[in-house]
């Protein structure tokens, strides 16, 4: 029989905003109903609501809503140069965040120890304690076993392998931890926030890196073990010269990522060292960038017609530092000739509406689809 855990979870999916929606949805009787709402309510998972429409007697429905400001969750998005951490409600919307100078390549003990004194600080700003808080979400440029929430042989990540981040951010902060991929917590968050009605959605995340996250049914889709999306380290023909920072020669990220667009900004006497500079100059509006961007873009098309062809995605949105106009353009130029035609026929290409902060609103999903689950509404209230 459903419990408030299985209630919950209809109205958390829009699925059901009255009682009545209940009551029709589930074919319990009034009374269990009643019962099993009150407890939400009580245990203020719910907040219910006067709505705009009426009922036959003439007074106003009440709403039920899954209550955002419950609780807290913490959000932390680890990208190569520097990461970002945020104190959100259960929505995903951002109370306070931070942007810390701290790379992946400085090692995990250094990077989580800078996230937690960071996010330490947003708490004491907040006035809030980490009981206050449901969980915490972080996610990491490289692959992550489901199991385990460990990284799963991390091209660019040195010394992150099979690293406990779980264990070491609980140890700190005492809350439930959720890791993830970076292109799959932002391909979550763009889903949710701009393409609710999408059967799968591809995010394309250009940066220092390259990858894809991929949205299935609502659902991530993670692979076997995490590594499902992985495409900058597909070998390209003709780009043998071509050094990755996993070691192996030709790789899509060598040869189209914003280092390797810094490294031609470079050559032609215009300093960059990483996406962030290739940025700032098609900011600028640099017509070197924007060139060496395109063809960029060009490089990645022809690898993401395969993901389109195989996938048949509604949506492919680009996100990440190289986000723009040329290397949407790029991609475009190439896709579309190198995919079938039916795979392309409905589909949309578009810049990511969320930017930095889709990772984090991905990451609140997530935490929240798991610690307010059906099982875990169910258990808490003995349902």
């Amino acid at each position: 029989m459903p419990g408030p855990g299985d209630v919950l979870e209809l109205i958390r999916a829009g699925r059901a905003s009255t009682r009545g929606d209940v009551l029709e949805q589930t074919g319990l009787s009034r009374m269990t109903v009643a019962g099993r709402i009150d407890a939400l309510l009580d245990a203020g998972f719910l907040v219910e609501r006067n709505g705009t429409d009426r009922i036959a007697a003439g007074r106003p429905s009440r709403r039920l809503q899954f209550n955002t400001a419950r609780a807290s969750l913490l959000a932390a998005t680890v990208d190569t140069t520097h990461t970002t951490v945020a104190l959100t409600d259960l929505a995903g919307h951002v109370q306070q965040d931070a942007r810390i100078d701290v790379a992946v390549a400085d090692g995990p003990y250094a990077t989580l120890h800078a996230i937690l004194d960071s996010a330490q600080g947003l708490l004491a700003r907040a006035g809030l304690t980490p009981d206050r808080l449901s969980g915490m979400g972080i996610s990491v440029p490289g692959p992550v076993d489901p199991d385990t929430g460990r990284p799963s042989q991390p091209p660019i990540m040195p010394g992150w392998d099979a690293y406990p981040i779980p264990d070491h951010l609980h140890d700190a902060l005492g809350v439930p931890i959720l890791v993830a991929n970076d292109a799959d917590a932002a391909a979550l968050g763009e889903q949710r926030a701009a393409h609710p009605e999408s059967r799968s959605l591809c995010f394309l995340k250009v940066s220092s890196g390259i990858g894809t996250g991929i949205v299935i049914g609502g659902q991530v889709y993670v692979g076997t073990d995490g590594g499902a999306g992985d495409i900058g380290h597909v070998k390209l023909a003709g780009h043998d010269d071509a050094v990755c920072q996993c070691g192996a020669h030709g790789c899509l990220a060598a040869v189209a990522s914003g280092r390797a667009i810094a490294r031609a900004l470079s050559a032609l006497g215009k300093p960059a060292a990483s996406a962030s500079d290739v940025s700032a100059y098609l900011a600028a509006g640099d017509s070197d960038a924007a060139r060496l961007t395109q063809a960029a873009g060009r490089e990645i098309g022809e690898v993401v017609a395969t993901v389109v062809s195989l996938l048949n995605p509604g949506e492919v949105v680009i996100g990440g530092t190289l986000a723009s106009p040329p290397l949407i353009t790029g991609i475009r130029e190439t896709l579309y000739p190198r995919s079938l035609p039916r795979a392309t026929r409905h589909l949309t290409i578009s810049q990511s509406t969320l930017g930095e902060r889709a990772a984090i609103v991905g990451l609140a999903t997530m935490v929240v689809e798991r610690e307010y689950s059906a099982a875990a509404v169910n258990a808490a209230l003995g349902g």
